[in-house]
């Protein structure tokens, strides 16, 4: 293992547990921030932190001797908080990359939590700190997740005019290892899936996949974000990148 560690934050997540293991194979030693503490393994230590909680002298000593950060710790909210605390303790500690995972679409969306995910944007830009910001569409992963959960109900309910790009969290993990390893270059081209479907497709692609069979029944998401969706605004906008793999090759994988 050579250089400085990185630190990755959300190292245990669905696109962490995919990212780590590159750094490593790449031949880096890889320091994950994590809310609860595990085992070393070979290349990889683990650091228990939660960044909501704004703990800077331990997010401090995660930090310390580290060069590049790789932000990927997300929820539901307060990714701008967690975000802020993290910057305050990389100018600290003399990070120089920061790199940040974000979503497509968070700088047009009036979604609660994807303005979150645009002020975490913000806090990183203006940190200070040279930094790398890659958008990427809805993985295919969470797409699978919410199929999986409306496939219960006797009824799908379809809203009409929403499309999506579902990309591979695989591709993801890659280019963020690419972009970890490079420059720091700002924001970047986004990163969507090679397709773009209606949710009515893939609910009968995940349910052909499963050999079920469920009504879809049409429905209207009401309000700005609503006309949004409808107005294609979550999709990649011209210039991104797109990755290889589809839903059906995701779900040949996952479900066939």
């Amino acid at each position: 293992m050579t250089g400085a560690p990185i630190l990755v934050t959300g190292g245990t997540g669905t696109l962490g547990r995919l990212v780590v293991p590159l750094l490593r194979d790449a031949g880096h030693t890889v320091r994950v921030l994590s809310r609860n503490a595990r085992d070393a393994e070979t290349g990889v230590t683990y650091v228990a932190c939660d960044l909501l909680k704004g703990e800077d002298a331990a997010i401090e000593a995660a930090l310390d001797g580290v060069g590049t950060v790789l932000h990927l710790a997300g929820g539901p909210k307060g990714d701008d908080e967690a975000t802020r605390n993290l910057v305050r303790a990389a100018r600290r500690t003399g990070v120089q990359h920061l790199v940040y995972i974000s979503v497509i679409g968070a700088d047009k969306l009036p979604v609660a939590w994807l303005k979150s995910k645009l002020d975490a944007e913000q806090a990183v830009a203006e940190s200070g700190i040279p930094w790398t910001t890659l958008r990427a569409a809805q993985f295919n992963d969470l797409v699978l997740s919410v199929m999986e959960k409306m496939a219960k109900l006797p009824v799908i309910p379809v809203p009409g005019g929403m499309r999506f790009e579902p990309v591979d969290a695989r591709e993801v993990a890659a280019r963020l290892v690419e972009l970890t390893l490079g420059e720091p270059a700002g924001l970047v081209p986004g990163l969507a899936g090679p397709k773009v479907y209606g949710m009515a497709d893939l609910s009968r692609g995940y349910l052909k996949a499963r050999g079920k069979h469920r009504l879809m029944m049409p429905v209207r998401m009401p309000g700005k974000a609503g006309r949004a969706y409808r107005a294609g605004e979550n999709l990649a906008p011209a210039g991104a990148a797109t990755g290889r793999r589809t839903w059906e090759d995701f779900l040949a994988e996952r479900v066939g």
